[in-house]
Order: C-alpha cells, then sequence, then structure tokens
C-alpha cells in the first residue's frame, strides 16, 4: 500500500491509484505521527525578543557578549591565513576539496595538507614570475570555481597578496576597468576562450603583464598573447617551479586587506570594495556562531561550490568551512548539471540563492498539477509538516517525508542539515515550503558585499517567514530618517545602517563614494530601506535609490534603463518595474505621438493612440526595438525587461506620474501600474 503511494507522489509521474489511498494514507500517518510526535527545539533567543535596543536607538544582537561585537569565533583564527591552518589541524589531513573527474564522475578528493603543499608551491612560483610578497600586490582571478582556484587564492593569502576577482556578468569593459583602476599584472585564468578576451582587450589594459592559464596552453594562445606581448604561463608549470624554490610564507596580518571584490556598478564604473582579514572572520565568525546555535560543524561536513567565488558569500561559506575543518566540493558549472552534481557529493550543508528554491518550488507544484489525488496529498503532507514547523520541529523522519518529500530531498543529495539563503528575498510560501519539504535548518540572511556579505541572520529555529532576522553579532544595526520617502526611524522604519569590524574598508580609489557609504563613524549605509518588526527582528520593504535586486542578486538601476529605452524611436516615456522575487524585469512604454500613428497608418492599423495600445503588433515591434536598443546601448541580459504594457497617456505633473523636474515619480508609477505589471508577471509565471 505505502509503496504504491510513494509511486503516486513521484514527481516523474507513477500509476494512480483511488482516492481511498488518501485516506488510508492520512490514518496511517495519523497514527505514525502520535507515535513519532518530535519535540521542538530549543532556541538560544526568546523569537518574540530577538535583539536588544541600545540606548542610542541601534540594536544588537542577544549573542553580543560583554557588549562587545563579535571579532573572531576562535581566538587562534584572525585572518583567512589562520582560518585555513585551524582546518588543516582540526581535520587531521582529512579530505579538503573535490572535484568530479575521471570517467566515473565521483568526487576525487585533495586532502588539507596537499592543498597547503599544492599552494605554497605556486605561492613561491608567484614570486618565481616577479610579484612580491606584499599587501601592495594584487592577483587577478578570472575563472570559474575550481580546486586550482582555492589553491591558488591561498597561495596568494600565504604570502599577504589580494586578491581581485574579474567575473563574467561584469562585461569585458568592467574587466578592463578594474585591471587599469588597480594595476594588475597577473591574472589566473581557466580557460583558452576567457585568456583570448583578456588579449582582445590588451590595448586598454597596459599594466597586464602575465596570463596564468590552467587549462593547457595551445599553439594558437601562444601566438596571440606573443603578438600582445604577454607572457602565457601553465598553472601547473608555475607550481612546478615554485616546488623546486620554495619560500617561507608571510602570512598577512588582521588589517591587512584580504581582497578587493568589486560591484555590479549599475549607475557606472564597478565599484572595488576592500574588505581586510578582519571584516571577512569578524562576519564569518558571527554568522558561524550564530548557525551552531542549531547545527554542528564538522571535519565530516560538505558543502558544495556552485555559487560564483567572484562573490563574497560563497568565499565567505568557504571561510566558514575551512574554520572547521570540512570538506569542499565543486559543481561543474554547468546550472542543468547541478543536480547530479549535488546528488553525487551529497552535502550537508547548502548555500543557494532564492531563484534555485524558486525553481524547485516551481517544479514540484506543477508536477502534481492534473493530479487530484497527487495535490491532495501534497497539500496534506505540507499542511502536516508546517505544523511542525511552526512548532519549532525540525526533522526528515516523518511519514509525509517518507511518502511524499523523500525525493525532493534527494534532489539535493538527501543529507542536508542547513540551508542558507542570502542575495535576495525569498517569498514567504516558498521558505516555508522549503522549511517543510527539507525537513532541516533553514536560514535567510541579508546583507551586501560592504558588509564582507551579513548584517542581519535568522535565528536557528525561527518559523516565521517575511523578514531577515536579527543582527548578527559582529555589528549593530540601525534605521535612519529618509524624510523624502516618509520613512522615520520613530516609527521603527528607514534606511538600515550596520558598524562593526565587518563594515568594509572603503571603495578602491574611490574617496567620494566611499564618504557617500560609509559615515565619519562608520556606520555603512546600505540604500535598503528597513522596519522593526516587533519581534525584534528587519523586514526590507523598500529601496532609497531606484535601484533594487533581482532574485538571482543582480542590481539593476531602473532609471538608467528607462532613459536607453527612450532611445527608441516609438517611446516617448518608459517606466521600468523589478521584483526582488522575480528574476527579470517588466515595463510600461508610452508610445511617441509622432512616430507611431504613421507607423499604423503604413501598417493599415488604426491611429488613435487608444486603440494603437491595445494592439499587439504594435506592442511586439515595441518591444523587439527596445531590446535591440537596449543590447547596442550595452545594456545586459538581466537589465532588460521580459515584457511590457503599452500606455496612451503620457506621464505628466498633471496626471501626478512626473515630479516638476519631469522625472519619474517612481511611488505614484509603481501605484498606478501595479495591476498591469502583475498581470505580466502572472503572465509569464503561467507560461514558465
Amino acid at each position: 500500500m505505502l509503496k504504491k503511494t510513494m509511486d503516486c507522489v513521484g514527481y516523474s509521474g507513477g500509476a494512480m491509484v483511488g482516492l481511498g489511498a488518501a485516506t488510508a494514507v492520512t490514518a496511517a500517518a495519523a497514527t505514525y505521527y502520535l507515535a513519532t510526535r518530535a519535540e521542538p527545539m530549543v532556541t538560544a533567543v526568546d523569537l518574540n525578543n530577538q535583539s536588544v535596543i541600545l540606548k542610542d536607538g541601534s540594536r544588537c544582537s542577544h549573542f553580543v557578549k560583554d557588549g562587545k561585537q563579535m571579532q573572531s569565533l576562535y581566538d587562534d583564527v584572525r585572518t583567512t591565513y589562520d582560518c585555513f591552518q585551524r582546518g588543516l589541524r582540526v581535520s587531521n589531513d582529512g579530505p579538503c576539496l573535490g572535484a568530479r573527474t575521471g570517467p566515473s564522475k565521483e568526487y576525487e578528493w585533495l586532502s588539507y595538507r596537499q592543498v597547503y603543499d599544492r599552494a605554497i608551491a605556486f605561492g613561491s612560483g608567484l614570486l618565481d614570475l616577479g610579484l612580491k610578497a606584499s599587501n601592495d600586490e594584487f592577483l587577478g582571478f578570472y575563472s570559474m570555481n575550481r580546486i586550482e582556484y582555492v589553491v591558488a587564492e591561498q597561495a596568494s593569502i600565504m604570502f599577504s597578496m589580494v586578491s581581485v576577482p574579474l567575473y563574467d556578468t561584469l562585461g569585458t569593459t568592467a574587466c578592463s576597468f578594474i585591471i587599469n583602476q588597480i594595476g594588475i599584472t597577473h591574472v589566473v585564468c581557466d580557460k583558452v576562450s576567457k585568456a583570448k578576451t583578456l588579449l582582445d582587450s590588451v590595448e586598454t589594459t597596459p599594466s597586464l603583464k602575465c596570463i596564468i592559464l590552467i587549462e593547457e596552453v595551445t599553439d594558437e594562445l601562444k601566438e596571440l598573447a606573443a603578438a600582445a606581448k604577454i607572457d602565457i604561463e601553465e598553472f601547473s608549470v608555475v607550481e612546478s617551479k615554485g616546488k623546486a624554490n620554495q619560500r617561507e610564507p608571510k602570512p598577512p596580518v588582521p588589517t591587512d586587506l584580504a581582497t578587493i571584490c568589486y560591484t555590479s556598478g549599475t549607475t557606472g564604473d564597478p565599484k572595488g570594495v576592500m574588505l581586510s582579514h578582519q571584516n571577512l572572520i569578524s562576519n564569518m565568525s558571527a554568522v558561524a556562531y550564530t548557525a551552531l546555535k542549531g547545527v554542528t560543524v564538522t571535519p565530516q561536513d560538505v558543502h558544495l561550490s556552485y555559487l560564483p567565488m567572484a562573490h563574497v558569500f560563497e568565499r565567505g561559506m568557504q571561510i566558514v568551512a575551512f574554520m572547521h575543518g570540512a570538506q569542499i566540493g565543486f559543481s561543474r558549472g554547468d546550472v542543468k548539471l547541478l543536480t547530479e552534481d549535488l546528488q553525487a557529493l551529497k552535502p550537508t550543508i547548502f548555500i543557494t540563492v532564492p531563484r534555485l528554491l524558486n525553481r524547485i518550488y516551481d517544479k514540484i507544484l506543477s508536477s502534481v498539477q492534473g493530479s487530484k489525488l497527487k495535490s491532495t496529498l501534497l497539500n496534506m503532507a505540507l499542511h502536516a509538516k508546517t505544523n511542525e514547523v511552526k512548532r519549532g520541529v525540525v526533522r526528515r523522519d516523518s511519514i509525509w517525508d517518507q511518502l511524499v518529500f523523500k525525493k525532493v530531498q534527494q534532489t539535493v543529495g538527501g543529507r542536508v542539515k542547513i540551508i542558507i539563503t542570502g542575495s535576495a528575498p525569498l517569498g514567504g510560501k516558498v521558505l516555508d515550503f522549503v522549511r517543510a519539504a527539507f525537513g532541516c535548518l533553514v536560514l535567510e540572511g541579508y546583507g551586501q558585499t560592504e558588509a564582507a556579505a551579513g548584517i542581519t541572520f535568522n535565528v536557528p529555529g525561527e518559523t516565521e517567514a517575511g523578514h531577515v532576522g536579527c543582527p548578527l553579532p559582529c555589528n549593530l544595526v540601525k534605521v535612519v530618517d529618509v524624510p523624502e520617502m516618509d520613512y522615520y526611524a520613530t516609527d521603527g522604519k528607514g534606511e538600515i545602517c550596520a558598524k562593526g569590524d565587518n563594515v568594509f574598508v572603503g571603495y578602491y580609489k574611490n574617496p567620494e563614494k566611499t564618504a557617500e557609504t560609509k559615515d565619519d563613524d562608520g556606520w555603512l549605509h546600505t540604500g535598503d530601506i528597513g522596519e522593526w518588526l516587533p519581534n525584534g527582528a528587519l523586514r526590507i520593504i523598500d529601496r532609497k535609490k531606484n535601484i533594487f535586486k533581482l532574485a538571482q542578486g543582480e542590481y539593476v538601476a531602473a532609471e538608467k534603463i528607462e532613459n536607453v529605452y527612450m532611445r527608441s524611436e516609438f517611446v516617448a516615456q518608459a517606466f521600468v518595474e523589478g521584483d526582488s522575487l522575480k528574476p527579470y524585469l517588466m515595463g510600461v512604454m508610452v508610445p511617441d505621438i509622432e512616430v507611431v500613428p504613421a507607423w499604423a497608418e503604413k501598417e493599415g492599423l488604426p491611429t488613435k493612440m487608444d486603440e494603437l495600445c491595445t494592439c499587439q503588433k504594435l506592442k511586439d515591434v515595441i518591444l523587439q526595438d527596445i531590446i535591440s536598443v537596449g543590447k547596442s546601448m550595452g545594456l545586459k541580459s538581466f537589465e532588460q525587461v521580459k515584457d511590457i504594457h503599452l500606455h496612451s497617456e503620457p506621464f505628466s505633473m498633471d496626471n501626478n506620474l512626473l515630479t516638476p523636474t519631469f522625472k519619474n515619480k517612481r511611488p505614484n508609477l509603481r501605484k498606478f501600474f501595479k495591476p498591469h505589471i502583475t498581470e505580466l508577471y502572472e503572465k509569464h509565471e503561467a507560461t514558465s
């Protein structure tokens, strides 16, 4: 009977079972539940009082000891160098880095000692190439996540160098800007194609002298490099030469720079966020300390590295793993193969972003559509498990886990004990689903690169969705007035600010932007609008500037995109809107009153604007044209709208959609067009 029912709710199909099966399963589940009723976990903090209000109105974590924000979790870990050394010791030289190689596609591992030895050899090889063991030396990284990336980064750390990631989504112009601004001479690169990209831009990167290629160097690449007067070195050769002439490490001190991590620069050139070892260690110590209130992290734990190492979120999680001697396995870099990698590695720690969890949620719901029995059983299971979650019960051994959720859990390997999600908000329904279906601790955090990743974090055992938890013990958090948006700290609403050892040093060679973001008292002004809830947790409610995040974590500047789209001959005015729970944008276009009627007359269409705005042909033409204009003006794919609504009446001061300076009155436009934007999103969700 149970076998048939499990087949029925399997997400790949299966034989239908009569509705009597659902009744039988309900009775069996009730009996099993009473016999195996689990006790709720004891939370380290009262969930109705999650933060401490200080005299100045700022807030701190209940985990803060003696009024001092956390600097490190362990006395012997003050830098990322110390972090790896601790992992080497507590792991007893256990598995460190793994990748899927060879015909079997099983994960093969390097031990902590092997990684350390390779890193010291590669670092010595860098010195042979002319780099200095100095905190004034910068090493570029242009690679997907892989073992050699970590080896090279650990090498740079051992000799007090500063790592500077480059990544594809920035585009070639931004990569050239970074190389030039810092004066990078050497870049570690994984693929021949990326090396060619760097060589193609060599005229705009005069500081670049050498590309260290992880792949085998081809004859064609040698010729291109010679023509560009750039040295090409193979990673393995640098490592071998360094091994033959090994040097003593020159470890960093906590105040030394560890990395310069560039933000996307949606309103101009990307900004280089300077993060010290102290910034990274204080933040990741606070994250680990908070998470450890709900789970343990040991050398037996495994983390899948698939989020880009160019982002501080993934690199921070690697710091946590190294700190505890845990294991890191790398995905193959193809999102289509991610499920296979998860099932092969079977991680116990899963660091992810809302976009992936949203896909899993959508896939599960769509798999039961069309079957009343499957939908009924899924709803029953969700109801039962959600009630347990609300009681603080975290488990995956209930009858519902066996009958309904086991396959969901197997999609991430079946062993995950903690999921941490960040970089963008996760919808309440999806968060509730993930907590119920995966049967593990699910924590959501909020932060930004300038805070070395996290600012607030859920308390383990949190049962409510819709907020991002309380301050991490490494920083204070407050909200400040934003009068132009009617947000006031006295109402518990305002711009979120953070202060602590995790707050960045500044933007590289950009004191003006640094002063705008970090005030004289050391407070980081995030640009996000938050609200303190009665339980002491923080909720994100708005964005101070016309910049917002999409679900995949990318920032977009609406005004910049609108100005680009208005270059289309068909568009007089544009309004671009996004939803931080969605991976794409929608738009409202006001057609040009002179161009569009003339076009319509040639096409044999009505020339009245209100009639034309209901015409699908015009909508298709305008959408195609603005996308084309966007491409020609350098908009990235995530900055382009997915669909548009046509509006016949121009925005004006009379209809309260424009400011006196003829700028879009965004709050009013958002409210006015909300039904149309919602309809566009619903339309595409229904067809996805």
